[in-house]
């Protein structure tokens, strides 16, 4: 069948299998949660040396960004997403035999770092902004919802799994799932719709005067030079700390040291996850039709207090309410940041600006999961940390109304 002949636009597949990769590449990053209590007991290492490689590998996936949305930009998010799938597999499979911290901290630290810095946010952003003129938001909230279903699917799985047959097998079959993925990757996933000889979802966007509009852009140099790219950055920094390096690292080793036992804990992330999902899609579908400076603002800080509350949690009642309402913000704040960005400095480069916005998430997050490591083994708990990391959420929370609502200066238009 021609795809022209579709029941549905050829960009619906190119989200299906995008979706899927940004899940499995999810899956890959909640292993560290799941992995680090049996590292510790296999091999001695306390928790501050587990958590300088997962430290590491939340840096290399931050700086994997920006060169996502280079190569995105040069050769299109095919090349990339299977060269990020491909890099994934070869960082795992040399972990499942290591016997030296050197070994984790190579291959989890830096390979699958970079590897799932590749596929992360930004690719989803630029195949969202490449495939639709209408329903974008939309798009975006199931790009960050493929975040959260990884979470609910591999979580309880891998815990599950771990307890069954040790932590090597869940790197390997995390592994195996990922080297497979590759497959549909080089069978369906297209770069532009011109490539199919077709138009976005909701077809060329033209003036009034039916001339094609021609996306505004603006150069990383005078994106920097800006108070909005900062305010930006430093809103997401505050939502990689308290999201992947602090929540995604060390929630669970310290619901287990608090208590709870990995089954309960197991349920609620499960919880966390199918409400990261509705909380995502919902963002998405307000992104599209309220103050997107409004959205992030209420987000950061229905998290802040969230995290301010979790030190005093001790009945596992409490701690599904904490999944509820922490999980309906998890992955919100991407498609208001997604869209404010493309917004203020222009589509057309969105890719590089955005890479390094979340950039900047993820160096947060990495100072996180190394804190956090060090904060339990110095003072023997994680209080202190989350604290912290609720005051963050109420900072981020007046950043994102800071940011302005200029919108970048369009090339004039070509006439068609």
């Amino acid at each position: 069948m021609s795809i022209k002949r579709l029941p549905i636009h050829y960009g619906w597949i190119i989200v299906g299998v995008t979706f899927f990769t940004l899940l499995f590449a999810a899956g890959v990053r909640t292993i560290p949660s799941v992995i680090i209590k049996p590292l510790e007991a296999e091999f001695g290492w306390d928790r501050t040396t587990v958590s300088f490689a997962v430290a590491l590998s939340l840096f290399a996936y931050g700086f994997g960004g920006p060169i996502a949305g280079a190569l995105v930009d040069r050769f299109g998010p095919r090349r990339v997403m299977a060269s990020g799938l491909g890099l994934i597999t070869l960082g795992l499979i040399p972990i499942m035999s290591m016997a030296n911290i050197w070994v984790f901290n190579l291959f989890w630290g830096l390979v699958v770092g970079i590897g799932t810095g590749m596929i992360a946010n930004v690719l989803g952003a630029t195949v969202a902004n490449r495939w639709f003129n209408t329903r974008r938001g939309l798009v975006l909230g199931l790009m960050g919802a493929s975040a959260a279903a990884g979470q609910l699917i591999f979580v309880p799985g891998a815990i599950a799994l771990a307890t069954n047959s040790g932590w090597r097998a869940v790197i390997g079959t995390i592994a195996v799932g990922v080297g497979v993925l590759i497959v549909p990757v080089v069978l369906f996933m297209r770069d532009r719709p011109s490539d199919v000889g077709l138009e976005p979802v909701g077809g060329k966007a033209v003036t009034s005067t039916g001339a094609a509009v021609v996306e505004a852009s603006t150069p990383l140099r005078e994106a920097i030079r800006t108070r909005d790219f900062w305010l930006l950055a430093l809103s997401f920094f505050v939502c990689g700390y308290t999201t992947n390096g602090l929540i995604g690292t060390h929630l669970l080793p310290h619901t287990v040291e608090h208590g709870f036992i990995e089954v309960e804990t197991a349920a609620a992330l499960s919880l966390m996850g199918l409400m990261n999902i509705v909380g995502t899609l919902a963002s998405g579908w307000l992104t599209d039709r309220y103050d997107n400076r409004k959205l992030l603002a209420t987000y950061y800080g229905l998290r802040a207090l969230s995290l301010a509350a979790l030190p005093f949690i001790i009945e596992i009642r409490d701690l599904y309410i904490f999944a509820l309402i922490y999980g309906l913000d998890w992955v919100a704040t991407v498609p208001p940041t997604v869209n404010l960005t493309a917004r203020r400095f222009g589509r057309a480069s969105l890719g590089s600006i955005y890479g390094w916005i979340f950039c900047s998430h993820m160096i947060g997050a990495g100072i996180a999961a190394q804190a956090g490591g060090i904060f339990r083994d110095v003072l023997g708990d994680y209080h202190l940390i989350f604290l912290s990391a609720a005051i963050f959420g109420f900072i981020a929370a007046g950043l994102s109304l800071s940011i302005s609502t200029r919108r970048a200066a369009a090339p004039m238009p070509v006439s068609t």
